[in-house]
C-alpha cells in the first residue's frame, strides 16, 4: 500500500541522539511525506534547527510564542493536520510530560491535542530508562495506545554500555511507514 502525502510531526527532544532526526526527517520526505519538526529548548542545543528545516523542507517548530501567518493556534493547526506523530528522541522528561498530561512547551501542547497515532522512539541513559517512574510512564503510553519502538543496548552516551540508545533510524522510519499504511 502506498503511504505518501501523509502529515508527519516529528518531535525532537533534547537527547544527544537528537542529531539522527536530521536522517529520520530526510528518509520520511523521501518516501513522500510532509515532515513539520517541532523540537523542545534542549533539543536546539543539540541540533540547529537549520539542519532539520532544510531537510524537512519546512520551518522547524521551536515555540508556542512565535507569530503565525494567520489566526490559527500554531499548535492546534499542526496538531489537526498530523497523520502521525512520531517523537525521536523521546526523552525521559518528554516522556513523563506527556504520560502525565503536561503542557509547558509546543510539543507537549500538540500531543494533548493531536488525535493522530502517536510512536516514542526513548533514548536515555540506561538507569533512567528502567526507573520505576520511566517504565511506570511508558506504560501508561502504552496503555493509551502509543506505539514505542524499543531503545537497544549499546555505548550510551554518558560512557556506559547498556540499554537506552535510540533505536536505528531504519527501524523507526519502518515502524513510522508501517503505522501509516495502517492508516
Amino acid at each position: 500500500m502506498t503511504t505518501t502525502g501523509k502529515t508527519i510531526v516529528l518531535g525532537v527532544s533534547g537527547s544527544i541522539a537528537a542529531y539522527k532526526a536530521a536522517d529520520i526527517a530526510s528518509l520520511l520526505v523521501k518516501a513522500g511525506h510532509s515532515v513539520h519538526v517541532v523540537m523542545t529548548e534542549a533539543a536546539t542545543k543539540l541540533i540547529a534547527p537549520l539542519t532539520l528545516q532544510t531537510l524537512s523542507r519546512n520551518p522547524v517548530h521551536t515555540t508556542m510564542w512565535t507569530q503565525g501567518s494567520d489566526w490559527h493556534p500554531g499548535h492546534i493547526d499542526l496538531a489537526d493536520r498530523a497523520d502521525l506523530l512520531i517523537v525521536a528522541p523521546a526523552t525521559a522528561h518528554t516522556i513523563a510530560r506527556f504520560a502525565h498530561g503536561l503542557a509547558d512547551d509546543l510539543l507537549s501542547n500538540i500531543y494533548l491535542a493531536t488525535r493522530a497515532p502517536v510512536i516514542l522512539a526513548p533514548a536515555m541513559n540506561g538507569k533512567m530508562l528502567n526507573h520505576p517512574a520511566t517504565q511506570q510512564n511508558l506504560a501508561t503510553l502504552k496503555s493509551r495506545g502509543h506505539r514505542l519502538v524499543e531503545p537497544v543496548a549499546g555505548m550510551l552516551a554518558c560512557g556506559y554500555e547498556g540499554e537506552g540508545k535510540l533505536a536505528a533510524v531504519e527501524t523507526i522510519v519502518s515502524a513510522v511507514l508501517d503505522a501509516l499504511s495502517k492508516e
